[in-house]
């Protein structure tokens, strides 16, 4: 063979392997479990992201749901001490503090307890990815609980049958190291109108979205949250006001804070704390812990 033709060969090899390379992916990540206590699953390259400060708030500072909190901070406990304990669908209405309330509790079982317990965060649009991401929790010596923030399913949507196998389904069923915190503004996760068409064209009605409804069946915790009452509202107010240092007389800061909610058409923790944002930067004082 000619000097020429084997420099075209070559070519033509390394050519053929950089397009296999190309195919096969990025290889999987190697993850370090030592670079923060939570992270973002990303599923392109397999790997979990370390998040150096996370976005979250003081438990204390959580109020109006005082039950759930407690209920949900037992079951984080006794699953950092390596006991046995429930995934939890945390539901119901809308800035009511519920994932305030998994990152708060995470990281206040994880400082009283001194566990490396990790928090992962999966995207709702990465459900599909979770046998894979499974795959890596198992093999790690940390207990780890995995988050989904906002989880609902659309009509047509298939991803639910990834999460039923991940939560207790499967040969393998979920790792004992690995707990499935979600929230929802839905119950079942799914439409109501979604639900009810099913049931008026199927055959059988109370079979048609059995399969759908078991999803929220695999959660052996449903933690209620409602709207709040007005005395709720200014507790949350006040929490605010006090651990921030604003120094506003409490009647300017009642009233105040119930004509903000009037504006925004209800009363919720993230209307508090959006107020509380609000009357800081007119008070010209930072939002940090004193």
């Amino acid at each position: 063979m000619t000097e020429p033709n084997t420099a075209l060969l070559l070519a033509e090899v390394r050519r053929l392997a950089d397009a296999i390379e190309r195919l096969a992916g990025p290889p999987p990540a190697v993850n370090d479990w030592d670079a923060a206590d939570c992270f973002v699953w990303a599923p392109a390259n397999q790997s979990l992201q370390p998040v150096p400060r996370p976005n979250r708030v003081a438990l204390t500072l959580i109020r109006g749901v005082d039950h759930v909190r407690d209920i949900l901070h037992e079951n984080t406990l006794r699953f950092a001490e390596g006991y046995a304990a429930n995934n939890v669908l945390l539901w119901g209405a809308r800035g009511m503090g519920k994932s305030s309330l998994v990152k708060a509790v995470h990281e206040e079982v994880r400082r009283a307890t001194g566990s490396p317990l990790k928090l992962v965060e999966v995207h709702r649009e990465d459900i599909a990815s979770l046998p894979a991401l499974l795959d890596i929790l198992k093999t790690s010596s940390h207990r780890v609980i995995l988050f989904c923030d906002d989880l609902s399913f659309d009509h047509d949507d298939t991803a639910y049958k990834s999460l039923k196998a991940a939560l207790d389904g499967g040969i393998e069923g979920r790792p004992d190291n690995v707990l499935f915190y979600a929230t929802s503004n839905r119950r079942h996760l799914l439409p109501r109108n979604m639900m009810e068409n099913e049931q008026s064209t199927a055959i059988n009605p109370s079979e048609a979205v059995e399969e759908k409804v078991s999803l929220s069946d695999r959660f052996g915790l449903w933690l209620g949250f409602h709207k709040c009452s007005q005395d709720d509202y200014l507790t949350m107010i006040d929490g605010y006001a006090d651990h921030f240092d604003l120094g506003i007389e409490r009647s300017a800061l009642h009233h105040q804070a119930l004509e903000w909610a009037t504006t925004r058409g209800g009363r919720s923790g993230r209307v508090a704390w959006q107020f509380i944002q609000d009357l800081a930067g007119r008070l010209r004082k930072p939002l940090t812990d004193k």
